[in-house]
């Protein structure tokens, strides 16, 4: 997207994927700087001593922000790893690439090309020190020069200008799963500041102080690398990128389109040499514009000198074709691993604004790696137990439709306003730009993740949501539609009858919201619970069993879960997780249910059960219905 203001989510334009030529570039490699492109894993902003938190011991980058610049209004697209780095290394959002889902390896789309493949067009020697994880289908090698956890910028030819990425697993999200006895611990659980949505419980401090620990660690490590930068003698001659993949890592910020889960550290060094590049007067200072990954690529490539092609979705923040800052950073939630969901937001650094497309769901959904973490278990134990308040408990709930959010005032995000007669206007505003933005970039989850191959076939979903096939303009406003406060029974009954599968998951989606007045939509219902697209099927199986009619519900439940060669993992998954949310007791789907666990349980061991998505719900399932008593051993399934 290029530099427009409000008006170009407001004024909706069309977007044509082009390709260009690099012989705009005039820079020789001599000139090009080298970048040096630190990552690392699961860790907000908020972690770091340079953005405040006195009680983070992060010298390393804290000296990084003295000598360069800080945003303090950095973002990740995607609150989780594998979506937000295919935003990052395409320039697109995962969220029109099609990539979204999370452990997904749908196609890409030719058009789209990535960062590296620029870069090496440019004469740099790109090198990936090591996590890929861009959650499409192809080879992540061979986009660079070098792609291991050996790869080094010392291997370029001589004169060569060097791109590398040196990625930090420390802070990750695993590394809180196994507890560091209290004692061994350099940060006092009992000092840590808690935010008011955790319970204060041993649990949730012990993991609070030991994730600050690991961030320690990072900043050493962060630290080393500097070193060995200036050591080489290359330091006059490098940028420094320094940024965490997503925000994170404690229950309720990785995952989640919360400034937790998404407001990120970013520090850019930049020597004296290409001050031109400077985002502000000088080095120390904080820099405010709005930025957010999608606009790395298109940076990149103006900092080179390279063409900007017209398809990338983001706004150059630095070099000669830095663009106007924008208004708005957006932000997407889809699948994560097992459980199913859609969400949108959308902040001007001030104000976020959530819209859930699946409000029957509930926040915290019990993901099988997520609940590994000691705090995040305690959290669900001590909910269950009624040990938490109104805020504790809300996240166990099923969400409302929006949120709006003060985040200068409230930063824990836990005041929404949506109903504050005072924000009416900035709702309705938040509410056409986050529409608009879904139209210009063509979402893809506007289409449920099971009918993709059905639409997309060899091709990606990012060329179909293109195509004169796809009837987008229907398909958002049959979603905005099923998502309106109101309810119309009668559009959504026509929706279900639309010849394309995705108006009808639509039109099923809104009866489910609106199950309270959609009696008369029942044997409409009913005749869909037999759809050929699953997402339509089980939704309506799901809204015909809270309304009581339970019957039809179970026949397809077990339909689709007793038919292990016609339907796949995924489709096993989305029916299981409707059978856990509308909370379903019934025995043949207790046998059913079983039967899967028992059938794929002997054969998927360690780290490889959490990407079987069908045995670790049913593996949940069961332990909730209480007809699995054993406990999954930690150490062995986070020894990868």
């Amino acid at each position: 997207m290029k530099s427009i203001k409000n008006s170009r989510y407001l004024a909706i334009g069309t977007i044509v994927a082009s390709t260009i030529s690099f012989g705009g570039c005039k820079k020789t490699p001599e000139e090009l700087p080298n970048i040096l492109w630190i990552t690392s894993e699961d860790n907000s902003a908020y972690f770091l001593g340079c953005y405040g938190n006195e009680m983070a011991t992060t010298p390393n980058l804290d000296k990084l922000a003295t000598e360069g610049f800080r945003y303090t209004n950095a973002f990740a697209n995607s609150p989780v790893c594998a979506p937000a780095r295919n935003t990052i290394i395409s320039g697109v959002y995962a969220a029109s690439n099609g990539n979204e889902q999370m452990r997904s390896t749908y196609a890409k789309s030719d058009d789209v090309k990535l960062y590296p493949e620029y870069l090496r067009e440019l004469g740099y020697y790109c090198t990936n020190n090591s996590k890929t994880d861009y959650n499409y289908k192809g080879d992540y090698n061979i986009i660079w020069d070098e792609c291991s956890d050996s790869a080094t910028y010392m291997n370029r030819g001589e004169g060569q200008p060097f791109f590398a990425v040196f990625n930090l697993m420390t802070t990750h999200e695993s590394r809180i799963f196994m507890q560091t006895p209290t004692e061994e611990l350099g940060h006092d659980p009992e000092k840590i500041e808690i935010p008011p949505y955790h319970p204060d419980l041993p649990e949730i401090r012990h993991d609070w102080a030991q994730y600050y620990d690991l961030h320690e660690k990072m900043d050493g490590q962060v630290g080393a690398l500097l070193k060995q930068l200036e050591e080489s003698g290359l330091k006059e001659n490098t940028i420094v990128v320094y940024y965490g993949d997503h925000g994170g890592v404690l229950a309720r910020s990785k995952r989640y389109v919360y400034d937790t889960g998404t407001r990120v550290p970013f520090i850019i060094s930049i020597p004296e040499k290409y001050k031109h590049l400077y985002p502000a007067e000088k080095p120390g200072m904080k820099v405010e514009r709005l930025v957010s990954f999608v606009d790395l690529v298109p940076t990149l490539l103006s900092i080179t000198g390279a063409p900007i092609p017209d398809y990338l979705q983001g706004d150059a923040f630095l070099g000669e074709k830095t663009a106007e800052a924008p208004d708005y950073v957006f932000m997407t939630r889809q699948r994560m691993d097992e459980r199913y969901d859609m969400v949108r937001a959308v902040t001007n650094g001030k104000y976020r604004y959530i819209k859930n497309y699946m409000p029957f769901r509930i926040s915290m959904q019990h993901l099988s790696f997520l609940f590994l973490a000691p705090s995040a278990q305690a959290w669900e134990d001590a909910f269950k137990a009624g040990k938490t308040n109104e805020v504790q408990s809300r996240f166990f709930m099923e969400k409302p439709l929006e949120e709006l959010y003060d985040t200068e005032n409230d930063p824990w995000e836990i005041n929404n306003l949506v109903d504050d007669p005072a924000y009416a206007d900035l709702l309705s505003e938040m509410r056409d730009v986050e529409t608009n933005w879904m139209k210009e970039i063509r979402d893809v989850g506007l289409v449920p993740e099971s009918d993709y191959e059905k639409f997309s076939g060899e091709k990606s979903m990012y060329d179909y949501m293109r195509s004169e096939a796809c009837p987008f303009d229907e398909l958002l406003a049959a979603a905005q539609l099923a998502t309106t406060p109101e309810g119309d029974i009668e559009a959504y009954i026509n929706n279900m009858e639309s010849e394309n599968s995705a108006i009808r998951y639509w039109g099923v989606v809104g009866l489910l919201i609106h199950k309270e007045i959609a009696q008369e939509a029942i044997e409409k219902l009913k005749v869909a619970a037999n759809d050929e697209s699953i997402s339509v099927a089980v939704l309506a199986a799901e809204t015909l069993y809270r309304m009581g009619e339970e019957d039809t519900a179970i026949k397809t439940y077990v339909r689709i879960l007793s038919d292990m060669e016609s339907y796949g993992i995924m489709d096993r998954a989305f029916t299981l997780n409707s059978i856990d949310a509308a909370n379903v007791k019934n025995q043949e789907v207790f046998d059913v249910v079983k039967n899967i666990y028992e059938i794929k349980s002997p054969d998927v061991k360690g780290f490889a059960r959490f990407a079987s998505y069908d045995l670790s719900l049913s593996e949940y399932l069961l332990r909730k219905w209480d007809m699995l008593k054993d406990q999954p051993n930690v150490q062995e399934l986070i020894n990868f």
